[in-house]
């Protein structure tokens, strides 16, 4: 031994163009003050329907409760930028996508418009299809491709001018987010969308739980909400996530009125 620290040799290549909407996506949401909640879901009446039926997503059901839930909280479905806050009178939920583009692997989101008027069955079909479509042929993703094809300066400017009208917001970027780690050993995380809220779901668990005088072994979800300070408050926040978990501890696949629309704020 020589006594010297032995120098150790690296190699370095260009950050991956695939990542390249990944990394304007960063950029663009630093203007965030994101908050971070969290609770634990006993998911019995959601694995019960599961069983009882068609085996949807876990993030069909968030997805499903998540948005008739924001259709009663307009606020937390609206969207920020600098002073001007816009609403919109309908819920889209972003789904965060584990995909490979272009052999990369990288996130990728579908944006999945009217969900508060949309059944389960018509949720889970959506999932369905941009789970299992290739983003390498599918028209959804055309915009990002063509994104990857441009350098840096002038891909973070047509990035720009895609996201940041408040007026076509909830088309791109959907008015809430939903991302998930379940089908790994994640019990939890906070992930932030660029959405007022985003859901972060993770796996589910059996573990003990108190009902009435009782304690039995139930599954459970951790389930986390990330919502944007600038525009709601913790109390708020903590009322939808609290509606969230009440609708999926008592689940019924169930459409709201389209009189029942949220409103501007």
């Amino acid at each position: 031994m020589s006594g010297r620290a032995e120098a150790t040799s690296a190699s370095s290549a260009p950050l991956a163009r695939q990542r390249r909407h990944t990394l304007h996506f960063l950029a663009e949401i630093r203007a965030m003050s994101p908050v971070f909640l969290d609770t634990e879901v006993d998911m019995s009446a959601v694995l019960a329907h599961r069983e009882a039926g068609r085996q949807y997503s876990v993030v069909s059901y968030v997805l499903h409760t998540a948005a008739r839930v924001l259709a009663h909280h307009p606020r937390a479905n609206a969207a920020v930028r600098g002073r001007r806050v816009a609403g919109f009178d309908g819920v889209n939920g972003k789904l965060a996508l584990d995909k490979r583009i272009g052999g990369e692997r990288v996130v990728l989101a579908a944006v999945l418009p009217d969900l508060h008027e949309a059944s389960l069955a018509e949720i889970q079909r959506q999932v369905e299809h941009f789970r299992d479509g290739d983003p390498d042929t599918m028209p959804e993703f055309a915009g990002v491709r063509a994104l990857h094809k441009l350098g840096w300066p002038l891909g973070r400017l047509a990035f720009r001018r895609v996201v940041r009208p408040l007026r076509t917001r909830a088309a791109v970027l959907g008015t809430f987010s939903v991302t998930s780690l379940g089908h790994r050993a994640v019990d939890g995380f906070y992930s932030v969308g660029g959405t007022t809220t985003t859901f972060g779901v993770g796996r589910i668990v059996r573990r003990a739980v108190v009902r009435g005088d009782a304690i039995v072994i139930a599954p459970v979800l951790r389930l986390s909400l990330t919502f944007d300070h600038r525009v709601i408050d913790g109390a708020e926040a903590a009322d939808v996530l609290t509606e969230v978990r009440h609708a999926l501890e008592s689940f019924v696949d169930s459409i709201v009125p389209i009189g029942q629309k949220v409103a501007a704020p």
